[in-house]
């Protein structure tokens, strides 16, 4: 027995903490955000996500493969699109516009309760070493990966959810005229993450830090309720 838990202590758990840290923060923006597109869509009547299964906070009902490698490996992803019938609401264009627009609004709010969280445990997490260093990270780390998950959501691009929201003030015409473009849309993205990433001057991340830097607030009011009662 002293020998194994010899061994365990000689582990370098350094990586697995690391990809922990990565793909946990991930898993929960991506649930949430797909949650709240399924959510929204039954309380305005389309009950199609929750017969799929995909009203639920199980990350693996929610996982697009490439889409996580790229939101971990790069901050931008995205995941498995909820399926919504739009034929099920009361106004299809509002009912669909206001479905997609509740993913991105749902990380935003995301992104704030965990910035929060950051600041109100900062004080308490850096007294307990290593292990509070990592949950400190995944709290920061997850702030951010929503926020970006929202923005990157926000674009017009088939099949995010920017191109949604657009369908409720352009023309039917020309809604479909963009949804026949749907089928290059993942290609698209995926050029778009790859190519940003590699430019002097990302748009992507620089839109991401502008809002995140303008909510850092958040975490700081976090920190001064935890110095009052520490």
């Amino acid at each position: 027995m002293e020998d194994f838990t010899a061994i365990i202590r000689g582990l370098d758990w350094s990586v697995p903490a690391r990809l922990l840290l990565s793909v946990l923060p991930a898993l929960i923006c991506i649930t949430l955000h797909e949650l709240a597109h399924g959510y929204v869509a039954w309380k305005l009547g389309d009950d199609t996500a929750k017969r799929a299964g995909r009203r639920t906070l199980n990350p693996i009902k929610h996982i697009d493969i490439l889409g996580l490698v790229m939101l971990v490996a790069f901050g931008f992803g995205w995941a498995k699109p909820v399926p919504v019938n739009m034929r099920n609401f009361k106004n299809p264009k509002e009912g669909m516009a206001v479905t997609a627009a509740a993913g991105p609004m749902a990380n935003l709010f995301v992104s704030i309760i965990f910035l929060f969280i950051y600041g109100l445990t900062l004080i308490p997490l850096g007294r307990a070493g290593y292990v509070g260093y990592c949950v400190s990270e995944m709290l920061i780390t997850t702030a951010y990966l929503s926020l970006t998950l929202a923005v990157f959501n926000i674009i017009p691009i088939p099949p995010l959810d920017g191109s949604k929201v657009l369908y409720s003030v352009i023309s039917d015409q020309a809604y479909r005229k963009l949804m026949y473009y749907e089928r290059y849309g993942m290609i698209a993205l995926f050029v778009l993450v790859l190519v940003t990433n590699r430019l002097p001057f990302d748009p992507l991340s620089y839109a991401a830090g502008w809002v995140f830097d303008k909510l850092i607030w958040v975490a700081q009011l976090g920190l001064d309720l935890a110095r009052v009662f520490i």
